[in-house]
């Protein structure tokens, strides 16, 4: 359904520079499946997913790459013929901030029976009749529709817009932080509402997140993204429990598992690469307590380890020395950000 091809995406600046937010990403889902793409602030999950539904700020740009969805490439189209034909209609993005993604002018329900009547021909009761429809699923009283956004809750706006999302029956829906700001417990019934109407509607999800344990729920397959790439992607029982990357081992440090006794919560010492001059080599290498000389100087090519399972590491192959190391708060507090042979090699 969609596949993307060494996309590119860059921030134009005031000096004439550029900030390189996503850096050649190739990625694809398929139909009726939900991924979850998962990363620190800044990593470029977030900017991907708007390129796809062409929602980025004036000074971004895609100037390389495909993005294309059922066979069209997204990026040859006309502004107008994304607006009128893929976005809502096809694509619908629910936003991080549910309170912003609404005119507080107008109520919730006149702004979903617009969006169904720009698409659809169709009259304003049918259009309020639908409204009502997906609030009764998303567990909002209908009767709802006709307040304002500052009379819902977190949570309740945020479902609101996720029948917004969801009005004109989009194949492909892209949760950017669906949950954030909200407790335990109504995430948990966010999450699960948008899984029981994707497998409804059969649509495909892009589910945006830096809580590994958020996809871990509800997600087919993850894709961990840094430093503007995708370093790896695989099903999400790989990843949560064989993963091959020092970032994703790093990633599920920091969250606690329920099946270990006495597990220390690790944190990744550091701070993101700059996007605006993208380190040579990996852009881990500076974070990683397993980077080698290759790893400052060349940058990793994707590698697949079996069913899929794509890596962008030098040492990917050394899942097992890795993983037991990464274990290990003393490996991390060590890190040092000089180039290094980290741990040594495994024993042929």
């Amino acid at each position: 359904m969609l596949e993307l091809t060494d996309v590119h995406v860059e921030y134009e600046m005031e000096d004439g520079g550029a900030v390189h937010a996503v850096n050649g990403v190739s990625i694809s889902l398929e139909k009726n499946k939900i991924l979850g793409l998962i990363g620190e602030s800044g990593s470029g999950k977030s900017t991907l997913a708007k390129a796809v539904i062409r929602l980025l700020a004036k000074n971004g740009d895609v100037p390389e790459g495909s993005i294309e969805y059922k066979g069209t490439d997204l990026t040859e189209l006309s502004d107008r013929e994304f607006r009128t034909e893929i976005r809502w209609d096809e694509i619908s993005m629910v936003p991080q901030n549910a309170m912003n993604g609404f005119d507080p002018v107008y109520t919730v329900g006149n702004q979903i029976v617009q969006a169904i009547r720009t698409h659809e021909d169709v009259s304003k009761g049918e259009a309020r009749e639908r409204a009502r429809e997906l609030f009764e699923q998303l567990g909002i009283d209908p009767g709802r529709i006709d307040d304002y956004p500052h009379q819902f809750s977190g949570g309740m706006a945020q479902r609101a817009m996720i029948a917004l999302a969801l009005a004109l029956d989009p194949s492909l829906i892209i949760a950017d932080e669906p949950t954030t700001a909200l407790d335990v417990v109504i995430q948990d019934r966010i999450l699960q509402t948008l899984r029981d109407l994707q497998q409804e509607i059969e649509s495909s999800v892009v589910l945006i997140t830096h809580d590994i344990s958020v996809v871990s729920d509800i997600c087919d397959e993850i894709a961990v993204m840094y430093g503007g790439r995708v370093v790896e992607h695989a099903d999400v029982e790989t990843i949560i429990k064989e993963p091959r990357h020092p970032y994703t081992l790093g990633l599920r440090n920091a969250f606690p598992d329920i099946e270990e006794d006495d597990q220390d919560l690790i944190s990744i010492p550091g701070t993101p690469p700059d996007l605006v001059e993208p380190p040579e080599g990996c852009g881990f290498a500076p974070r990683c307590p397993f980077a080698t000389d290759e790893c400052w100087d060349v940058t990793p090519e994707p590698e697949e380890y079996g069913d899929g399972h794509i890596v962008e590491c030098h040492r990917a192959d050394e899942q097992e020395l890795l993983t037991e190391e990464a274990k290990r708060k003393e490996t991390w507090m060590d890190l040092e950000t000089e180039p290094q042979q980290g741990v040594e090699e495994a024993d042929d």
